[in-house]
């Protein structure tokens, strides 16, 4: 077997390499003035070749992907197992009106059709229960980062709050307050648009608090922002907050920036300077269970 990583996404696919013992080859990315993509595979592939690579910024991705897979297939290979931390185009699962495309079932298909297994973290899932669902495979896999968010948090405090943002986040939330030993509460959110929320905060005694807002994807940053600033209302003593997925769109770090949140953390799911704790484990233990089957 062998790992096969891109440029923007080696670290990860090099500690997930160092803790399968299994060799790391990069693939070869290259763009031309147009924006069409180059891709060289290691001529000499083996059997069974899995592909490292998160899909936030997707499009350009999903290209190189489609790219990648079909030339492994080329040179011989028999099976071509996925491991994208981050999994694009799951948020439009049905057709909000007549002529909107459903990007999560036909995004789902590609994959699907291009690999034999795919492995990410805590997907964008609302209205489906199983990755299956989105993927046709039989192994779609679904992991939670909840184990170690948990182990990052037990690392940093002794006691916090933790406030999940919407009713979607209450079992996650739930969960990470079992393991971590922290209480929790869940606000209500009522998303207006891409950049508009509006929150509101059970009532719990904030005052004094270190308060970690807990949520599985950051894009504009506004729910976090939002969270903050009531929350400082209330008199939190320390707001921070933790997401599996940090996309960051457009000025999302000064928003979360400006709303007083002093430490700001997430999986390295995505490249970034919060990006601290890391997935590697998890995902090692996945594709070992994943062998195992077979």
């Amino acid at each position: 077997m062998l790992i096969l990583g891109f440029p923007d996404y080696l670290p990860q696919a090099r500690r997930l390499a160092t803790r399968l013992g299994l060799p790391l080859a990069e693939v070869e990315v290259h763009h031309f003035p147009d924006g069409e993509s180059f891709i060289a595979l290691p001529p000499n592939l083996p059997a069974h070749v899995l592909f490292c690579r998160s899909l936030n910024q997707p499009n350009g991705k999903l290209i190189e992907l489609l790219l990648s897979a079909r030339t492994a297939r080329e040179l011989g290979v028999t099976r071509l197992t996925l491991i994208a931390p981050y999994l694009c185009y799951m948020r439009q699962d049905f057709a909000n009106r007549p002529g909107v495309a459903v990007s999560q079932r036909h995004i789902g298909q590609l994959l699907a059709d291009l690999f034999d297994d795919v492995i990410t973290v805590d997907p964008h899932l609302h209205r489906i229960s199983s990755l299956q669902q989105a993927i046709p495979l039989k192994h779609a896999i679904s992991l939670n980062a909840t184990t170690p968010i948990a182990e990052f948090l037990r690392q940093k405090f002794d006691r916090a709050l933790l406030l999940g943002p919407d009713s979607e986040s209450r079992q996650w939330v739930a969960t990470l307050a079992e393991m971590t030993g922290f209480a929790f509460q869940v606000a209500e959110k009522v998303r207006h648009g891409d950049t508009e929320v509006t929150l509101t905060l059970p009532e719990a005694d904030y005052r004094q608090q270190s308060v970690v807002i807990v949520d599985d994807i950051a894009s504009t940053g506004r729910t976090l922002a939002k969270a903050a600033e009531l929350l400082h209302a209330k008199g939190a003593a320390e707001i921070h907050a933790v997401v599996t997925h940090a996309l960051f769109c457009g000025d999302a770090e000064r928003v979360i920036s400006a709303a007083g949140i002093q430490g700001l953390w997430s999986t390295d799911s995505i490249d970034h300077p919060a990006s601290g704790i890391a997935l590697d484990g998890l995902l090692a233990e996945a594709v070992k269970a994943l062998l195992d089957e077979h």
